[in-house]
């Protein structure tokens, strides 16, 4: 039972399958000639699906929000240009600048991995960096990210501003997401992924909104025909279907928010989690935990922060699998 990555475990409904398959029948009969290389399609279907006034000149799409990132960094990176960043977080940030000759700054986050204005200004202003790379909620520690921190490292910097919303849409009913900001903020870049609400890991669908201006300086790094007619047919399928999709999430919320409530029973405290994982501590030996976890068939996250585990939220049968396997664990140990 794999709980590592924070994939979306629930399948993909049945009648969703049904359209995604037909749509990429029809566009086999097509693979002899070279896909639409705008996605022009793909692209009103994801400014649809986001709202805000946003239409296909907003929207970029790659195989994967780690090439759309990748893509930044080319556009607006590169060898004498920086990029900040507040560690613990998405590891691929920092891979994907040394990957492009970007160099990578650390900043500090504040306590219990939050991150106020203060902070990120105080860090803009010190390292004066070409970019700034935000996760929100972040990665791996499920923490919100505010909007008016997003808000006030935009005004501290002439630079680009990304946010990478991969959880977003498991942040709480109303929440407003840095999409809100987009308008009359032409350097901000909020990154999204269909990998995790859609359950679309294996599809390799990423995305960008922002100002066209944007979309315009990727067209002129990205390779030729980047994104498979393949990919384009099922992302447009998936996406017609966004009400089904998007009840799988309600359904991780509660299973995430169980997780919230029965760790602290089992003597490993938690910290607040928009996402669909749970990061916990109180692990006097994470790997031990791991590996007694593995025996059991239950695979987890060691993410190298000191005594703390990180858990996918699954399926109900899941998450009891998990919690069941943790609890025999926690019984040895004391």
């Amino acid at each position: 039972m794999r709980l590592n990555v924070n994939e979306n475990t629930h399948p993909i409904p049945e009648a969703v399958a049904t359209d995604i398959v037909t749509a990429l029948a029809a566009a086999v009969l097509g693979v002899n000639r070279y896909p639409d290389r705008e996605f022009t399609e793909l692209r009103d279907s994801l400014a649809g699906y986001l709202g805000n006034s946003l239409t296909r000149d907003n929207i970029w799409a790659a195989n994967g929000s780690n090439e759309v990132l990748q893509q930044i960094l080319q556009a607006f990176g590169g060898p004498g240009r920086s990029v900040l960043g507040f560690p613990p977080t998405y590891s691929m940030h920092s891979i994907i600048a040394a990957g492009t000759g970007t160099r990578w700054i650390a900043g500090e986050r504040d306590a219990d991995y939050e991150l106020s204005p203060e902070t990120a200004v105080r860090w803009i202003e010190t390292a004066t960096p070409d970019l700034v790379f935000f996760c929100s909620p972040n990665n791996p520690t499920g923490t919100p990210l505010s909007l008016e921190t997003i808000a006030a490292a935009y005004d501290a910097t002439d630079g680009i501003v990304v946010v990478d919303e991969a959880y977003a849409e498991f942040a709480p009913e109303g929440v407003q997401t840095a999409l809100s900001l987009l308008e009359g903020r032409e350097r901000l870049i909020v990154s999204r992924t269909m990998s995790k609400a859609f359950a679309f890991a294996g599809a390799r669908l990423g995305y960008l909104a922002a100002d066209p201006a944007v979309a315009d300086a990727l067209r002129l790094v990205r390779l030729p025909y980047h994104l498979s007619a393949l990919t384009q047919a099922a992302a447009i399928a998936a996406l017609a279907h966004s009400t089904e999709m998007l009840r799988m999430v309600d359904d991780i919320k509660g299973q995430r928010d169980r997780l919230l409530e029965e760790l602290p029973k089992l003597g490993y405290p938690v910290l607040p989690s928009w996402s669909n994982f749970v990061l916990f501590g109180g692990v006097a030996d994470p790997h031990a935990v791991f590996e007694a976890l593995l025996e059991q068939d239950v695979i987890i996250r060691d993410i190298g922060i000191p005594h703390h585990l990180r858990v996918t939220a699954g399926t109900r049968a899941e998450t009891s699998a998990f919690l069941s396997a943790l609890r025999t664990i926690s019984r040895i140990e004391s």
